[in-house]
């Protein structure tokens, strides 16, 4: 019997309700008539933004974002319209559908408003428990073949900063069966990785420590830390400030994987990574993604020694390994 394929998979679903990122990015790059600011010659994101009035960082980021997306053309820090987009988006062509796109933000904000009409008091609020089993979702998927590309090797004693409901503790200890694990999280958030780690059957081995990293020194007495999807959250001196909190745990000779979106030195690939930078823009106060050059620089001023980009980013997957001296 012919198996049939199923109409829909996890990624089609994810694509699109994420696909209103892409056309956030556009409306609010026409909003600021950028395609027409920048059809005629490169500018830099300073000059640009001194035309508009605008803040340089949260500026940088969408013009990154709208490179990512090849409307503009970003070379030597400079932003120009791509040619066949400037025809199209340029105020001042005379087959520009600027108009159209104008009008279509208008029709963002109603349709903003769709579960609203619907339903008067819809429950749409952040909460945590539902940020880390979405976070959860996603790790499950990943968290085999990162560990693999990490090879913990003969390493001993794990601490997972920030490690959320214990997906990678649990993949790392599943991995290497004389390992031992910290689980270092906020107190709601250890409460959660107590039920997981609980049914993974892994309880005797993790060692659930709730505390904030931005706060409170790490426990020590590890060989290896694993920071992961953490420094998009913070702004460089929090990352900086984080590192050297890390180092202060790890043993001489111990190793730190930074697992995020590492960025090229353009910001504009990994593509998914210029738009992590915006909902990192718009939903914390001085988070972003990294270069690589970025990442080992916070890494080398915290302490650590021999930098390796062990994994290119594709998504979310890039990985960066640095050891104590």
């Amino acid at each position: 019997m012919e198996t049939k394929e199923p109409r829909w998979t996890l990624e089609q679903i994810v694509r699109i309700s994420r696909s209103f990122m892409e056309c956030r990015v556009l409306l609010t790059g026409a909003e600021l008539d950028l395609f027409t600011l920048c059809a005629k010659e490169p500018l830099s994101a300073q000059q640009i933004a001194e035309h508009l009035g605008a803040d340089l960082r949260a500026l940088t980021v969408l013009l990154d974002a709208l490179a990512a997306m090849d409307l503009l053309v970003k070379q030597d820090g400079r932003y120009q319209t791509e040619p066949s987009a400037a025809a199209i988006l340029d105020s001042t062509s005379l087959a520009s559908i600027l108009p159209v796109i104008l009008h279509n933000v208008n029709l963002w904000t109603n349709w903003s408003r769709l579960t609203k009409k619907i339903v008067d008091n819809p429950v749409t609020e952040w909460s945590m428990p539902a940020f880390i089993r979405t976070m959860h979702i996603g790790a499950s998927f990943l968290a085999p073949q990162i560990i693999a590309q990490i090879n913990p090797g003969n390493a001993q004693r794990l601490i997972d900063v920030g490690g959320g409901s214990g997906t990678y503790t649990i993949a790392f200890l599943q991995a290497s069966p004389d390992m031992r694990a910290t689980l270092f999280d906020l107190p709601p958030v250890i409460e959660m990785a107590r039920e997981m780690v609980g049914k993974a059957g892994l309880t005797d081995r993790v060692t659930l420590m709730p505390g904030d990293f931005h706060k409170d020194p790490l426990p020590g007495g590890h060989d290896l830390a694993f920071v992961s999807a953490i420094i998009h959250q913070n702004s460089p001196e929090e990352n900086l400030a984080m590192f050297r909190n890390i180092f202060t745990a790890l043993d001489p000779g111990g190793r730190i994987v930074v697992r995020d979106h590492i960025m090229n030195p353009e910001r504009t690939r990994p593509r998914g990574g210029a738009f992590f930078a915006v909902n990192m823009l718009v939903a914390t106060k001085g988070g972003g993604t990294y270069t690589e050059e970025e990442v080992s620089g916070a890494l080398r001023e915290a302490g650590f020694e021999r930098m390796k980009l062990i994994n290119p980013d594709k998504r979310m997957d890039g990985l960066i390994e640095a050891f104590k001296p």
